[in-house]
């Protein structure tokens, strides 16, 4: 099988590069070509190479027997010895580790130990690496003073919200589908029109069949383009419009801190022509109690009744001790799912400038629709609307306005 030319500067890597960025759709042969390029850099070097997955349950029954498929076609297989975690090149003296960042007992990231031997991460599957922070953690720690550090991120394009689309392209200012280096990043970009020759007719012939009938599936999923709406996003009845002041209103909070922003929403509902105004007033990271009580009382909602979540009650009690009328939220078994089924009813109106509501209602989807389970994802905006459309709900919007 022929490797693409677009993946040299894997095989040889350029000395000012730090991170590979590496995007393509189905067919496109990423995952094969990156671990023929580990396979090779390990024959030459004794580093220490991370393989992870954001879950790798039984790493020895799924993807060790991928890269041993690698070492097999390349006819290296007296060079290799593997166990149920890591692979050893017996010449070079090279380990490949594999790890998940999260099981089902929670996060992994803490027994990832000795990363300061590591030299090369590569996540593999990286659309499912939703925390950043987790990324810098593991990131900062891979700094070998032996080798070259590099850290890969293999990935299917998902939402242009995706914290990888905003920090390496948007921010870089990269367009998609780009292949070459911009500082310390190399990009690679392939489709199946690169491996086109590798791949058998009739399998060809199904994703042109797919350009036909789903062009906008043909270019997220096989040409490897980002969406500016995830898939499968649970609100899809709501645009941008001006917030109906004529209404009751009433106002919605959710906390959050470092990683989490704090959020604060103005909710009117017209039950009569079934539509649901909001409008963000607070969305920021990193407040203290005093900058919080500050931005509320400096905005639209001093004075006026917030259902805040009710899961910290500390910050209830001082932000009700410097004048801000809160009350928590009343939460039960099911709430959630109660609450959002109540929002999809309406037609939601984010007001113009509310942006980042219009973000969050672009990303927040279904983990499990059979099961309806949302993603604990983009929803610190959609939350505090919750918390207002349930109460005005429940209660009458008349007795909390």
């Amino acid at each position: 099988m022929k490797i693409n030319r677009k993946y040299k500067s894997l095989f040889n890597i350029p000395e000012n590069v730090r991170y590979f960025i590496i995007t393509g759709g189905r067919g496109s042969s990423k995952s094969f070509s990156v671990q023929t390029a580990i396979t090779h850099l390990s024959d030459t070097t004794n580093r220490k190479f991370l393989l992870t997955r954001e879950t790798m349950t039984s790493a020895h029954l799924s993807i060790i027997p991928e890269f041993q498929d690698k070492i097999d076609v390349l006819n290296l297989n007296n060079r290799f010895n593997s166990n149920k975690t890591e692979i050893t090149n017996i010449a070079s003296g090279a380990k490949i580790i594999f790890k998940g960042l999260t099981s089902s007992s929670g996060d992994q990231t803490a027994q990832l130990k000795s990363l300061q031997e590591i030299s090369m991460w590569v996540v593999d599957e990286a659309e499912e690496l939703m925390n950043e922070a987790k990324f810098d953690k593991i990131d900062l720690s891979i700094r070998s003073n032996k080798h070259q550090n590099i850290v890969v991120l293999i990935l299917n394009p998902t939402s242009k919200e995706h914290w990888i689309h905003k920090r390496f392209f948007e921010t870089k200012g990269i367009e998609h589908g780009f292949n070459g280096t911009s500082g310390n990043i190399c990009y690679i970009h392939t489709t199946y029109l690169d491996n086109i020759e590798n791949l058998p007719v009739a399998y060809v012939k199904q994703l042109e069949r797919i350009k036909e009938v789903d062009p906008i599936k043909f270019n997220h999923i096989v040409m490897g383009g980002w969406l500016d709406k995830a898939e499968g996003v649970i609100f899809t009845n709501w645009k941008y419009g001006e917030f109906d002041n004529s209404l009751p209103y009433i106002f919605g909070m959710d906390f959050g801190f470092s990683n989490d922003p704090d959020t604060l929403v103005k909710v009117a509902i017209d039950n009569k022509r079934m539509k649901l105004y909001v409008k963000c007033l607070i969305y920021r990271n990193g407040l203290g109690t005093n900058q919080l009580a500050e931005l509320i009382n400096g905005s639209e909602a001093k004075g006026k009744a917030i259902i805040g979540d009710s899961s910290e009650p500390r910050l209830i009690y001082d932000l009700a001790g410097k004048g801000i009328n809160i009350a928590p939220v009343h939460k039960f078994a099911g709430s959630v799912l109660s609450g959002v089924k109540m929002m999809i009813n309406y037609e939601i109106i984010v007001e113009q400038e509310s942006t980042d509501i219009g973000k969050e209602l672009n990303n927040y989807v279904w983990a499990n629709k059979s099961k309806e389970i949302p993603v604990d994802l983009y929803n610190h905006a959609i939350d505090a609307i919750r918390y207002a459309v349930q109460t005005a709900l429940n209660h009458s919007i008349q007795q909390v306005y």
